[in-house]
């Protein structure tokens, strides 16, 4: 009698949720409160008679996997991915677990590492918090435009094409500037050599050289304090003026501590009317060197010193027309903030215990000095 009776109760049980499952699926499930009532009372039914499985591991694999949601998939076709990626098992089981948990309209779109070994419910949560998978984009202090160019050629990075970020950084490639206020007034004809922040960047997948661009002119503009910008204006210097004898200062010096006081030599050499006669202000209009495989040419002849170029320090007086670099943070800052001396000159000191080290001078009689001792 008692076998007879459970199995009456199952049965009713079974034809009720039977009944509750065609009522919610053939009514109107947005406008008829009596089709949601029996859709939620199907959902509790089913999960309960599955609640067993839901413990389980959702897939019969073992290692996790790659699984992406495109923009706009439906709850039904990332669970047929899903079964056949081999992560999951049920599909039926994962779908009226997220309808009854209400997790079917946040699957977010992106991409993930599913691990089949998760439980449905496990696997739905996770499915909700897309992980955007990165690549990295590393560009050394003080290179120029042509030598990031090199870089993104010899390391592939997601969709960051070289050439056209070569020409949009040299304006050959159509690119607005206008959403970066610092930029301004910045000819046409003038590159964006010294304003690309060089950084370790995380890029996403699918970033392209538009991306990588806008996001190194962002870096710069939030790098480039209002304290920074203030300590400009006090030398009496513009943005890109700033960024011009940064760039000199970043290819001289070596040794970071000796930013602040090769940016003070400068200053000084400005303020009286003194060439600047800085060899990296040579070296990049002389460009490309194929022999060495080089964008600075060292050592540097008596003649190209006489190279007839408006960036050519030996040549001209005052700062060039522009950047001859992409400037550290280091640089820009000591630039805003130098250290006042009244040192004229300054030579690489071989004496010097630390490898890059200038010996500075006030005289140029003891910048001659300094110079016979390292011949």
């Amino acid at each position: 009698m008692r076998s007879a009776l459970l199995l009456v109760v199952m049965t009713a049980c079974l034809v009720a949720g039977l009944l509750f499952y065609f009522q919610w699926r053939g009514g109107d499930l947005v406008g008829n409160g009596r089709s949601l009532q029996a859709r939620d009372i199907y959902l509790q039914t089913y999960l309960a008679a599955h609640a067993d499985e839901l413990e389980q591991p959702a897939g019969s694999g073992f290692t996790p996997a790659p699984f992406t949601i495109a923009p706009g998939e439906s709850a039904d076709a990332i669970a047929a991915n899903l079964a056949a990626s081999g992560l999951l098992n049920d599909t039926e089981l994962f779908l009226n677990y997220l309808r009854s948990s209400g997790l079917d309209a946040q699957l977010e779109a992106g991409e993930y590492i599913v691990d089949p070994q998760q439980t449905i419910p496990e696997m739905a949560a996770a499915l909700t918090e897309s992980v955007v998978r990165e690549e990295t984009v590393r560009f050394v202090e003080g290179w120029r435009l042509e030598q990031m160019a090199d870089y993104l050629a010899d390391n592939p990075t997601a969709n960051i094409d070289a050439t056209q970020f070569l020409a949009i950084v040299q304006r050959q490639a159509a690119f607005d500037l206008t959403p970066y206020s610092f930029l301004a007034g910045l000819p046409a004809t003038t590159t964006l050599e010294g304003y690309l922040f060089p950084d370790t960047y995380r890029v996403p997948l699918d970033a392209d050289a538009v991306y990588l661009v806008d996001l190194m002119l962002r870096t710069f503009d939030r790098r480039v304090t209002a304290e920074m910008r203030q300590g400009y204006q006090t030398q009496g210097l513009t943005v890109h003026q700033a960024v011009t004898l940064a760039a000199i200062v970043e290819r001289e010096a070596v040794v970071a501590t000796e930013r602040p006081i090769i940016a003070g030599v400068f200053y000084n050499r400005l303020a009286q009317g003194i060439k600047l006669e800085a060899d990296p202000t040579v070296q990049y209009p002389l460009g490309y060197q194929p022999d060495t495989d080089s964008w600075w040419k060292s050592p540097l002849w008596l003649e190209d010193l006489a190279l007839d170029s408006p960036y050519n320090t030996y040549a001209y007086a005052g700062l060039p027309p522009g950047p001859i670099a992409n400037p550290s943070l280091s640089s820009l800052e000591a630039v805003a903030f130098p250290t006042q001396t009244d040192f004229i000159f300054f030579v690489a000191d071989c004496t010097a215990a630390v490898s890059g080290s200038h010996a500075f001078s006030v005289t140029y009689e003891e910048h001659l000095a300094n110079v016979q001792r390292c011949r």
